[in-house]
């Protein structure tokens, strides 16, 4: 049995252990970043405190921020100076904050690196794949803190020399990473054509690299690349183009921070003081020549690569200011574009149901409400103002269509039955809804094409009146998506086809009834 003396003895030699420790942690930043005693690694809760110190011997905050090589970070990166801490930085000079990026550009070891506490935030994530891989993260309660970017022209589908069209790839062998966003790329693309996953065959690979092999070898009919690959595979397999991307599907790539709760929790000001200047970054990058300058050479530094490389890779993604994440958080009245909750919830019925070559589905538990996942406090509580620099991105303007917009090629077509009473072209309740459910999305998703809508009939009375019937009703689709949608009412290229274009046999109730339809269909702008 031990005396009073002897617990007294051991009760000092714990404590002088720990006072020790604590010590040598304060006086050592590095060891400082390692995860805080007690605080399991691969624990949901574990959230590691950080401290460097600076050039004066202050200890300060400090954010270890997890991102891959993408042009979508050029914002961020800009406005820290680089990829390691510093105190030039904006995060530092305005908000008392380090911050440092680390580059993985693999899957699986980024989400081990943020599960484990290693980087406080992600950077690589979308939120179109993220439903994907949401059930297997929901131990550790992820929360998006922030939009990154649209990719606009960064995700590509090239084909070879025959497809013309989204129709065309029935059947044909494409080459796609799963569970990625390019695999939301082509599951939106095929979507507007009315196929599915099943009507393709689909060549697994890991990434947009891999797929871009293996078009240029000659061994699928098409691919979801990455750029600047997608130009590279035009140049070497002759015929061949890019059928879509995402300059065109504008809205369908959006890149965001992913934190833990926990971290949330813990490094509230730390995060608030990220989200501030990564979004003033973005601003002065999406406005400036310079600055856009300055974040290629930043980015090229951290990710080994050329100027000129890391320079397209800006361009090909909107950098979303702090005006375009109230718009995504649904924090700004009148805004009719497509946000974070509804570019979630489509994602997540888009995957529901695919399944990998092995079986395995995409989607197998349930996906969190967008209230869950989401944490727009900070947004919400920025001291930031949508002006200037920092203002939300313009509705994309169309100017007026031409007539031969109403013959030339369309990218895709999307067939829907939309019922009028006889002789008239008002739009009732039931047809809204048609409207509502099949073409809006397709219109705001691809916000840069134009959609025409091409009126049918039946045989049923005179051609003439049956043309000019179908022309009126096509117009009263258009201006209804104009009106109650808002958008660029020059964005319709609007045709009466009358019963000239029939897709099934006059001569049966049936066939007349396929024949009353209205095609939408993607145009190139």
């Amino acid at each position: 049995m031990l005396t009073p003396l002897s617990k007294l003895l051991i009760a000092l030699v714990v404590v002088g252990v720990l006072g020790g420790a604590i010590w040598y942690l304060n006086s050592n930043p590095s060891v400082a970043d390692k995860i805080a005693p007690g605080a399991a690694k691969n624990s949901p809760a574990a959230v590691q405190t950080r401290e460097a110190k600076t050039s004066s011997g202050t200890s300060v905050p400090k954010l270890v921020v997890g991102i891959n090589t993408w042009g979508g970070f050029g914002g961020a990166v800009y406005a820290n100076g680089g990829f390691a801490a510093s105190e030039d930085s904006k995060y530092f000079k305005e908000y008392g904050i380090l911050v440092e990026f680390k580059l993985i550009d693999d899957f699986n070891a980024s989400r081990e690196a943020w599960k484990s506490g290693d980087i406080d935030l992600l950077g690589f994530v979308t939120i179109d794949a993220f439903t994907t891989e949401v059930d297997g993260l929901k131990s550790f309660k992820p929360k998006v803190v922030g939009q990154i970017d649209w990719s606009r022209g960064g995700d590509a589908v090239v084909v070879r020399r025959g497809i013309q069209t989204v129709a065309d790839l029935k059947g044909k062998t494409i080459a796609c990473a799963p569970m990625t966003p390019s695999h939301s790329l082509l599951l939106w693309l095929l979507s507007s054509n009315d196929l599915s996953w099943n009507d393709v065959q689909i060549k697994e690979v890991a990434n947009g690299m891999d797929a871009a092999d293996l078009f240029k070898k000659g061994q699928v009919d098409a691919a979801v690349v990455w750029s600047p690959d997608d130009a590279d595979c035009v140049a070497m397999v002759n015929g061949s183009k890019v059928l879509v991307n995402t300059k065109t599907a504008t809205n369908i790539i959006a890149d965001v921070w992913l934190a833990k709760e926990s971290t949330v929790n813990a490094k509230r000001s730390e995060i608030k003081a990220f989200v501030e200047g990564y979004l003033k970054g973005n601003g002065e990058v999406n406005s400036s020549t310079k600055a856009k300058a300055q974040a290629a050479q930043y980015l090229a530094d951290g990710f080994n690569q050329k100027v000129d490389f890391c320079l397209t890779a800006i361009e090909n993604t909107r950098l979303t200011t702090y005006g375009d994440n109230l718009n995504f958080f649904e924090l700004a009245d009148g805004f009719k574009g497509v946000t974070g909750e509804q570019l979630y919830n489509s994602s997540a019925e888009k995957f529901r149901g695919v399944r990998l070559n092995d079986g395995t589905a995409v989607i197998t538990g349930t996906i969190p409400s967008w209230r869950t996942i989401s944490e727009p406090s900070f947004i919400r509580g920025s001291s930031l103002t949508a002006t200037g620099a920092n203002a939300p991105e313009k509705a994309f303007a169309f100017s007026k269509p031409t007539v031969e917009m109403a013959k030339v090629e369309a990218i895709s077509s999307k067939k829907l039955t939309i019922t009028f009473t006889s002789g008239s072209a008002e739009l009732d309740e039931n047809a809204k809804y048609i409207v509502d459910k099949g073409v809006v999305e397709l219109s705001k998703s691809f916000g840069a094409a134009r959609v025409r809508i091409e009126g049918n009939t039946d045989n049923i009375g005179g051609a003439d009146m049956n043309k000019a019937l179908s022309l009126r009703r096509a117009r009263a689709v258009a201006n209804y998506l104009a009106r109650e949608h808002g958008l660029d009412p020059n964005k319709f290229v609007v045709v009466g086809n009358g019963p000239d274009k029939p897709v099934a046999d006059n001569t049966s109730d049936q066939g007349r009834s396929k024949n009353r339809r209205t095609d939408f269909e993607l145009i190139a702008n």
